[in-house]
């Protein structure tokens, strides 16, 4: 029992868990020192990246457990947040009411949509699962009662037991939470046989179907619950902006999740938190030195994913193993970053 004690405790020192605990830890702070100095901004930039941490969390189940490299993400983002905008723009404000369309349509678009997308492999699967975002982005700009290309002002946000949402503390606290539990739920995941036949699923498909596990199902059923976790991410956004817009369902979008995921580590569970926060940080920060940050943003992400493969958590690891030569191989099985996805058209 000392020494599960004392490997639990020696775990949780490990920069690459410390650090991601350190990061919650002052993001909960965050609100408390936003109120004593005044400055809101900072309580909706940072509700900002956690909101975008839980949608890049949520793609990091298919695409970092499953190996399912998907451009339709924003799909279930976008109707995460019309699920908000529509019911609000009839006059309906029940919480309830906008997480039961949020979970009924992410969950059914994505069990369509995932139940097609995974007849095929490789290029194919990126390319249809980006053709039904795109399908998804225009059906919302052709509805003009809704504001169109312009999108819609929310005025009634969700209410929750009397908490209004739309509120930026209140979001702030509520996604929050739900980032803390999302990310324990997804290091559950991965060490359960469900995770694990998903992680055996993403490097030889037909191994895994040959000891009697369904590896489409089993990837069918991820596909699913990323959908349903991501759309409740674009309905936290919505009522962190006040605002629905198609934009959110843009293919960009898409590709910014990715990076996320791929710039924290793909596959890991700290991962996509630390993308996120990196990403958008970064982008914060450049907006402030010049107009022109686009044009230093994108050699800094390829930099940067040059010099660590295995995204921000993998270059932790190594600096792990550097410190502690002996445990290096112990180090690295818990929380892998997974980077070394099967080649396009070899998952099946």
């Amino acid at each position: 029992m000392n020494s599960s004690l004392t490997s639990s405790r020696s775990s949780l020192l490990r920069p690459s868990v410390l650090l991601p605990l350190l990061v919650l830890a002052l993001l909960a702070a965050v609100p408390f020192v936003a109120a004593a100095t005044g400055q809101p901004f900072y309580v909706a930039f940072f509700a900002r990246i956690i909101i975008y941490a839980i949608a890049a969390t949520a793609l990091n189940l298919a695409l970092g457990y499953g190996g399912l490299v998907s451009l339709g993400h924003a799909l279930f983002l976008g109707l995460g947040a019309y699920s908000v905008a529509l019911p609000a723009f009839y006059e309906i404000d029940s919480g309830w009411v906008h997480l039961l369309v949020c979970i009924l349509s992410c969950g059914l678009v994505g069990l369509i949509t995932g139940a097609i997308s995974l007849r095929t492999s490789g290029i194919a699967f990126i390319m249809i699962t980006l053709a039904f975002a795109q399908m998804g982005y225009f059906v919302f700009v052709s509805l003009k009662q809704y504001g169109g290309d312009d999108g819609t002002t929310i005025n009634l946000t969700s209410h929750f037991f009397g908490l209004d949402l739309g509120k930026p503390y209140v979001v702030y606290a509520v996604a929050l939470a739900q980032l803390v539990l999302l990310t324990w739920w997804m290091a559950r995941l991965r060490s359960s046989p469900f995770g694990m036949v998903l992680r055996g699923a993403r490097q030889n498909a037909r191994r895994i179907n040959a000891v009697g596990f369904p590896s489409r199902s089993y990837l069918l059923c991820a596909y699913v619950l990323s959908a349903i976790v991501c759309g409740i991410a674009g309905m936290l956004l919505a009522n962190l902006n006040a605002f629905a817009s198609p934009s959110t369902l843009s293919w960009v979008t898409s590709g910014d999740l990715i990076v996320m995921v791929v710039l924290g580590g793909i596959g890991s569970i700290f991962g996509p938190l630390l993308g996120t926060l990196a990403f958008l940080g970064l982008e914060e920060l450049l907006k402030g030195v010049t107009e022109h940050w686009m044009a230093l943003f994108g050699p800094i992400i390829v930099l940067v994913a040059l010099l660590g493969k295995a995204g921000i958590i993998g270059v932790l690891q190594k600096l792990e193993a550097r410190r502690q030569p002996n445990d290096a191989d112990d180090h690295a099985a818990p929380m892998a970053a997974q980077p070394n996805l099967p080649p396009l058209g070899e998952r099946r």
